[in-house]
């Protein structure tokens, strides 16, 4: 798995934990502030896009993810 792969899962795991916390229906809810850590996921996805640099896909080279095409 390359370092832009795994980017993606660590992203779609942390939004589909934090919408498992902060959403009041969810069995796993503790309190509507995991939405924040939600938001900040997607402005950090939106900052990569536009900048075309990511500090998680850093981290994973760093962790000796091969880096992808």
């Amino acid at each position: 798995m390359t370092s832009w792969q795994m980017v993606r899962v660590v992203a779609g795991a942390f939004i589909l934990l934090s919408l498992a916390l902060g959403i009041p229906g969810s069995p796993l809810f503790v309190n509507q502030w995991f939405l924040a850590f939600t938001a900040f996921v997607g402005i950090n996805i939106l900052q990569s896009g536009i900048t075309k640099w990511c500090l998680m896909e850093t981290i994973m080279r760093k962790l000796g993810f091969k880096a992808g095409n």
